[in-house]
């Protein structure tokens, strides 16, 4: 029987870091050896012989996090968002210095979403227009979400990839912003509502009719199975990778 990959949750009290705790537990190839708490010191996951931590904080905190893994030689799976291109950059020039080492930072861990953001990227180069509606719990920090931010990224590649040029929008006046955010071409609009997890609403138009995607988390355990590929493949994916897509098999 191989040897069990010991994990530390940064951000183990919290709502998404107590059910990744849970899930970590209870699979027999994994060994829960850390919860930090935002009291905790970092080095308790080094100490506990964490090979792997699971970043699950806010995105005050995260960069600072991953970039400390990368320096002690410790894989990352990060869920926490609040990641620019700039922010991106560092982590790759830190991983310049370890090799060896993975970092995974994925905007959305439900599989039934990573799929949402790979067919919305297939299905953009048919539809003149695309529009993403995402839906979140009111105590959620950043709008638009990284999840919307990363679908608006496929549309993007998908309209250029299929010729299409800009959004069809004759709006000229937009005093209120009700149109929403626009990222990369394509118009995003943030829900925060009670009762709400996470939810997105891919809608796509054409002449005469409309083609919609649309992706529910009821739950944060929906979350789990893509945290735990993350731990279980990132040791052999060194280097950073954005998106949970790129650990599965999708073509």
């Amino acid at each position: 029987m191989s040897q069990s990959i010991r994990v530390a949750v940064l951000g183990a009290q919290g709502r998404m870091g107590s059910a990744a705790c849970t899930a970590i537990e209870q699979a027999e190839d994994l060994e829960l050896v850390a919860r930090i708490g935002s009291s905790d010191h970092l080095e308790g996951a080094a100490e506990a012989g964490a090979q792997v931590v699971v970043d699950l904080t806010v995105p005050s905190v995260t960069k600072r996090n991953v970039l400390w893994a990368i320096e002690n030689g410790i894989h990352a799976v990060v869920g926490a968002t609040g990641w620019d291109e700039d922010s991106l950059a560092e982590v790759r020039e830190a991983l310049g210095g370890s090799p060896a080492t993975g970092v995974l930072i994925a905007p959305n861990f439900a599989i039934g979403a990573v799929l949402t953001m790979r067919f919305a990227e297939a299905a953009a180069r048919y539809y003149e227009s695309a529009e993403i509606i995402e839906m979140h719990h009111p105590d959620k920090l950043d709008a638009p979400s990284g999840t919307a931010r990363h679908t608006a990224a496929a549309i993007a590649r998908g309209r250029e990839a299929g010729g299409l040029g800009s959004v069809p929008d004759a709006t000229e006046k937009d005093e209120l912003g009700a149109r929403g955010a626009v990222v990369d071409g394509v118009h995003v609009h943030a829900v925060r509502q009670r009762g709400l997890v996470a939810h997105e609403v891919v809608q796509f138009g054409g002449v005469g009719e409309q083609f919609q995607l649309r992706h529910d988390s009821f739950d944060r355990v929906s979350f789990m199975p893509g945290v735990l590929l993350g731990v279980r493949e990132i040791a052999s994916r060194p280097g950073l990778t954005v998106g949970l897509d790129g650990y599965m098999d999708l073509g």
